[in-house]
């Protein structure tokens, strides 16, 4: 008998995790499906500051999982049905923090007050800001926006280490007129920077590592079971009174006084609706008895969408020595387009797109809407099967505005792509795709490495040999030529490659009791039943303007607190 279980050992669950066992008279559970990461034994691909390669290790994946990015056309579902997608959702202790870039922003104030104009309050920038501080050991910055004394190490890749690519594309935008930041996290305005990251000593520090470090796994009041998958909740009546989980290939009842879901946005509601918890009309459909009607699980599931254009590096402008991190700088604008706030756009400036020969020598201006509208998306069960993967529609680009912005977001790196400071260290530019190919080409074996070895030697070769190279085995059907030359051709592109960047999040939104689409409340209790929490990003009102691990981390501490004062 525990006094909570949390079901999912990612960036939530590791804090969670953390904060609760802290009273050593409360006795906490942590089901994580995947893999351990032993402190000072993890994976080297988890530890590595460059992210790559453990993002495509099928071992720290729910290798099932696809997903439709694209609007699905639900009166005719078999006519101009967006492909399915792979999508890498971690399945690893640490969660997305083990695998993910490493990016450590948290959005803008905007943003937050947004959240509590939503109905979640207490939400606000000023309530939020000092759960930020709390996650951050800072370690470049002082002063108000910084913390010093957190478990998450942040830095800055400082301008002098950067490639020489990475230092065109500043030049790129200083001619066009943005100004540097030193402090990405600092006043949340436009301009290029060093991205911070939560890495120290040139290595990852996920959420795990930060949380579940080794003093911590020494409290006698906290148990980390990983390879324990959840299939289902237990119940008695409307109050949550634990689990049923397979630990190791072995069904195992666990109880509690409080189950918390922290399983992320794709997995959370599905808990929750195999549970009997959601909507009345898809849980009768799928003969689950209903619990509680809520409207809002697995509905308005939002992502940042994003497309890139990509080039190819010059000898002496790629990674050097002075580190691993292939994602050093980064610029936030404005769209200016009317009614949206002012830094809605993002742009990762990224100077190895994968971990192959081929990847070296990739470069990608990664444009993604910091500030999306699209939020239509949706997780529903495909079956009462707890071992089959939900249906995920993403439905990116359902507001035309993001459509919109990312058109002219690309026409806007390819003034940055055409100026000259990037043509002195780039060739080749092409609107580039996360297509099934490339996924494939991603995976890290050696058939892989022997392959992209001799295609990367061949594009060092001669002007026409590499171009024949980048439109043979790169280009995904657009041409830079074409997309800059007609809108139609433009669009069709975007809709075509538009992908989300692993930023899945409002799945379960909190609000206000007398909404019809909330489904936790500003605490993460779920409504019409008792011992059920939500914490993760499904959460989230709206997603940020920033990548969603510090925001899942900020949300996690700011929670926790409030269960330890009540």
């Amino acid at each position: 008998m525990y006094d909570y279980i949390i079901v999912g050992g990612g960036s939530a669950g590791s804090v969670l995790a953390n904060r609760l066992s802290a009273k050593s008279a409360t006795k906490v559970l942590l089901c994580e499906a995947g893999q351990d990461t032993p402190p000072g034994n993890e994976p080297p691909e988890i530890r590595d500051s460059y992210s790559g390669t453990a993002y495509f290790d099928p071992r720290f994946h729910w290798t099932d999982l696809k997903v439709h990015t694209q609007v699905v056309s639900h009166n005719n579902p078999q006519k101009d049905r967006p492909p399915l997608r792979k999508y890498e959702q971690a399945r690893v202790l640490g969660g997305g923090s083990s695998i993910n870039g490493q990016m450590a922003n948290r959005g803008a104030p905007t943003d937050y007050n947004e959240w509590q104009a939503r109905g979640a309050e207490g939400w606000g920038w000023d309530n939020v800001l000092p759960f930020f501080k709390k996650v951050e050991r800072d370690l470049d910055f002082d002063g108000p926006w910084h913390g010093k004394d957190g478990r998450i190490p942040v830095r800055r890749i400082p301008v002098e280490h950067w490639t020489k690519h990475a230092k065109a594309v500043g030049e790129a935008c200083k001619l066009a007129g943005f100004k540097f930041l030193p402090d990405q996290n600092g006043e949340f305005v436009d301009g290029y920077f060093p991205v911070t990251h939560s890495n120290a000593s040139e290595q990852r520090v996920s959420a795990a590592m930060g949380y579940l470090d080794a003093t911590t796994r020494q409290r006698a009041n906290l148990t980390i079971s990983t390879e324990t998958q959840v299939k289902s909740l237990l119940f008695d009546g409307t109050r949550c009174t634990g689990v049923v989980a397979m630990v190791k290939g072995q069904e195992t009842e666990f109880r509690a006084r409080e189950v918390i879901l922290s399983s992320g946005a794709i997995h959370s509601p599905a808990h929750l609706l195999r549970a009997g918890i959601g909507p009345v009309g898809q849980l009768r459909d799928l003969g689950i008895p209903v619990l509680s009607g809520l409207e809002g699980v697995g509905q308005r599931l939002m992502d940042h969408p994003s497309i890139a254009l990509s080039s190819f590096i010059r000898r002496g402008a790629r990674m050097n020595e002075h580190t691993r991190r292939h994602i050093q700088a980064g610029l936030r604008y404005s769209s200016d387009m009317p009614g949206v706030p002012k830094g809605d756009m993002f742009v990762a400036i990224i100077s190895k797109s994968a971990w192959h020969a081929v990847g070296e020598q990739i470069a990608s201006l990664l444009t993604f809407i910091n500030k999306t509208y699209s939020e239509t998306g949706q997780v529903k069960l495909a079956s009462r099967d707890w071992r089959v993967e939900p249906t995920v529609e993403f439905n990116l680009l359902s507001d035309k505005r993001d459509l919109d912005r990312l058109m002219s977001g690309f026409r806007k790196m390819a003034a940055l792509q055409l100026s000259a400071p990037m043509k002195a260290v780039t060739d080749n530019p092409f609107p580039a795709a996360y297509s099934d190919r490339v996924r494939k080409i991603g995976v890290v074996n050696a058939k892989n490495r022997f392959l992209t070895s001799i295609v990367a030697t061949l594009m060092d070769g001669p002007a026409a040999l590499r171009r024949f190279m980048i439109d043979r085995f790169v280009v995904e059907g657009f041409t830079f030529e074409q997309v800059m030359t007609d809108d139609e051709a433009l669009e069709a592109f975007v809709r075509k490659a538009a992908i989300g960047v692993w930023h899945a999040s409002c799945s379960c939104r909190m609000g206000r009791p007398d909404d019809p689409m909330a489904v936790v409340d500003t605490q993460g209790r779920v409504k019409g039943v008792q011992g059920l929490r939500v914490i993760d990003a499904s959460i989230f009102p709206v997603v940020p303007c920033a990548n969603t691990n510090f925001p899942t981390l900020m949300t996690a501490e700011k929670i926790s607190d409030a269960i330890l004062a009540g």
